[in-house]
């Protein structure tokens, strides 16, 4: 890690102290739109042209919105990464990515020509601008001031501040989906646990945002549709803007106990809901919460192989089976293509514990989504790889995922999440929820009707 290369200008961002919580000056905020994109990413494309200009991205209003079809079918891999060429390529490939290759002789990463597809509403790329003048962190850095909703520091002087770009990245502002987690154990067998879940900033709430949402930075709610074991697990998230003022307000109702009580484990190495051992609370949407455990370094920037433009993962033609197999998710499914990422450094702070001593995130300019991370035990070994693989939901100006996965290298267990190709009702932006659907008393209704 410490040998990575840092591009062009980002030399000096890289030392400047986590503690720093300044927002940028007018002139430097000025560059967004112009030599930067609006959110922050370098405009021009590389040296050998491999990476090439951001021109707007790719936005088709109103066009498949729910489950957006795959924009480029004629698209071929340029070259193929397999365990026998995997030298030629090892600069561009996290040390988790290239474990992978060195565990499993099926992995392999089909390579296509970079596109640069990110694209937002005009009313995001105006409250980012808004946010690079005025966003701060607070003392210790583990809330916001003098921020709007989404992206605070677009130009970003500390790993710290990248990693508030990647929780606070715009995800549609309202949203319900239907998709499914699978633990898959080693020899490849699951049981697919089904989930609905709600995701809504309160600025997207009827009534938009008012007092009661002081320090609320979303709502989430997630609700267990199948196994019927599970059937009726409700969880409720009002996630803070700062979580060490006010931690994460959580709540959980048991179908068994018929009661909703406060769930303060649902934060940092907590376990995930149904992920039998898998992940961590703070591992859904690859890393979330508050993130005061970890020092933070701006290790700089990089060019790199990370999952990128995955409509395949989303076609409903495919089975769940054709997806989930032995050891990690069908390679033959999965886009890669090269991309300029932030690589941020976390490691543990004196004093505090996880069960990750060690995350390391390369984290892509255009939508600062954590595209892949490395987590590390406390013996400083490599335990676990994550890889966000990246969409754009073009009918409503979304960059998000259309899956996401974290693999155990030490037992060849893996989970994955968010893959809906068998469900009917994958995806919906156009929602407007209710305030009182995010309550105690709703959840408490959900798990009794």
């Amino acid at each position: 890690m410490k040998k990575i290369m840092l591009t062009a200008g980002v030399m000096a961002l890289s030392l400047v102290s986590a503690g720093v919580n300044a927002a940028v000056s007018q002139e430097e905020a000025a560059r967004l739109g112009q030599d930067l994109t609006p959110l922050g990413a370098e405009r021009a494309g590389n040296a050998d042209g491999t990476i090439p200009e951001w021109t707007g991205g790719y936005s088709r209003p109103g066009e498949d919105v729910n489950r957006p079809q795959n924009p480029f079918p004629d698209d071929r891999p340029l070259f193929t990464i397999t365990r026998e060429n995997l030298n030629e390529h090892r600069d561009r490939l996290s040390p988790g990515q290239i474990a992978m290759f060195e565990r499993y002789d099926t992995y392999r990463m089909h390579v296509y020509e970079t596109r640069r597809t990110a694209a937002y509403p005009q009313e995001i790329y105006d409250i980012v601008r808004r946010n690079a003048e005025n966003a701060r962190l607070v003392e210790g850095g583990s809330g916001l001031t003098g921020f709007e909703g989404y992206v605070p520091f677009p130009i970003p002087n500390s790993g710290l501040e990248v990693i508030w770009n990647h929780l606070t990245r715009y995800r549609g502002g309202a949203v319900q989906r239907t998709v499914g987690q699978f633990p898959v154990q080693a020899n490849g067998r699951y049981e697919m646990v089904r989930l609905r879940e709600q995701l809504v900033w309160p600025e997207h709430l009827e009534g938009g945002r008012t007092s009661d949402d002081d320090n609320i930075l979303f709502y989430f709610l997630q609700e267990v549709l199948a196994p019927a074991r599970l059937t009726g697990t409700v969880l409720l998230v009002h996630d803070t803007i700062d979580q060490v003022k006010e931690s994460r307000r959580a709540w959980l109702y048991n179908a068994g106990q018929r009661r909703v009580r406060r769930a303060p484990n649902v934060a940092y190495d907590g376990p995930g809901t149904a992920s039998d051992g898998l992940r961590t609370s703070d591992g859904l949407d690859i890393y979330n919460g508050a993130p005061d455990k970890y020092e933070w370094n701006l290790v700089g920037k990089k060019e790199m192989y990370i999952p990128y433009n995955n409509y395949k993962l989303m076609d409903p033609s495919l089975r769940y089976d054709d997806i989930i197999k032995q050891g990690h998710l069908n390679p033959e499914h999965i886009r890669y293509e090269l991309h300029r990422v932030w690589v941020v450094e976390a490691t543990v702070k004196e004093g505090e514990r996880h069960i990750y001593a060690q995350r390391n995130f390369f984290i892509d300019e255009d939508t600062w989504t954590a595209s892949v991370v490395d987590h590390y035990d406390g013996r400083g070994e490599l335990w676990r790889v994550a890889e966000a693989y990246n969409a754009q939901f073009y009918g409503s100006d979304v960059p998000w995922m259309a899956a996401e996965a974290l693999y155990d290298l030490n037992n060849g267990r893996y989970i994955a999440l968010d893959l809906a190709n068998e469900e009917s009702n994958f995806i919906n932006f156009d929602i407007t929820p209710r305030r009182q659907d995010f309550t105690q008393q709703a959840l408490r209704r959900m798990g009794i009707r």
